[in-house]
């Protein structure tokens, strides 16, 4: 079985053929997709789609691009939404400083009430990070200053959270900041990128990385994988992402799509289904 552990079914792409899309998701062998919010509306949303269909999980958070309506009651809607038995982590939650759509202090500030959030409910993590325009890495630098301080609080009052804190979300970095976020027990996601013709050095990294940290991700309708880039991208896709990986490990693609599969319900924690 494979798992698409990030994928937004709720944008309008998704409104005229859901049904088909997620029926070829399991012609391709998904047994379970992980759908996370981008605000509050979303994350209600998230969480409608995992009621209607069973294979569908659902993660709720507020994406930093969409922090500027955060108020103080944000957090008690999240915390609402958090009671739902399939709703298995935190996310999409981050920092962005490449759209530059909310200051950098509002950012920081929601990510941390969320990261608290995450404490309270014992859920892992989808960790969004993006630097600015450039490839100055300041926002995957923040990010992590404050993911290690977290992880720091994890160890002494959730010892469970800081086994499985999260994953850091469709991975587009180098090794050595990825290997920094082993050591802090993250999982690594892979998307679509992985497997485009001009990005040898994103291939070179995640053939290196240890496979029992590595995660599979569309984060479609994004980020769609060779052949089909510049089309939609589904769930369905990520099988893709497993056969480039396994290609990139020389290892047999059933091996990979195991480990990862295990890896995701680890984390996860897949706590029922319908």
């Amino acid at each position: 079985m494979l798992v698409d552990t990030h994928c937004h079914l709720y944008f309008e792409s998704f409104d005229k053929d859901l049904q088909q899309v997620l029926a070829r998701s399991v012609d391709e062998g998904v047994g379970r997709i992980l759908c996370p919010g981008i605000d509050l509306k979303t994350s209600r949303e998230a969480v409608s789609l995992a009621e209607a269909y069973p294979q569908v999980y659902a993660a709720v958070g507020v994406h930093p691009n969409d922090c500027l309506g955060w108020t103080e009651h944000t957090i008690d809607e999240l915390r609402l939404l958090v009671d739902h038995p399939k709703v298995v982590a935190i996310g999409e939650i981050g920092l962005d400083y490449y759209r530059d759509r909310a200051p950098k202090d509002l950012q920081q500030r929601v990510f941390n009430e969320q990261l608290l959030l995450a404490v309270e409910t014992a859920l892992p993590v989808i960790i969004h990070i993006r630097n600015s325009n450039g490839g100055i890495p300041d926002a995957m630098d923040d990010a992590l200053e404050i993911l290690v301080n977290w992880q720091t609080e994890l160890a002494a009052s959730a010892p469970l959270l800081y086994e499985r804190p999260g994953v850091f979300h469709s991975y587009s970095g180098d090794e050595q900041i990825a290997r920094r976020a082993i050591q802090l027990n993250f999982r690594i996601g892979i998307t679509g990128p992985v497997t485009f013709q001009n990005a040898p050095e994103l291939q070179q990294v995640v053939g290196q990385l240890p496979l029992d940290h590595l995660l599979i991700e569309t984060d479609a309708p994004f980020l769609t994988p060779h052949p089909y880039r510049g089309k939609r991208n589904e769930p369905g896709f990520v099988r893709l992402v497993a056969e480039k990986i396994a290609q990139l490990h020389n290892l047999p693609f059933d091996v990979v799509a195991d480990i990862t599969t295990n890896n995701a319900g680890r984390l996860f924690n897949w706590r029922v289904t319908n």
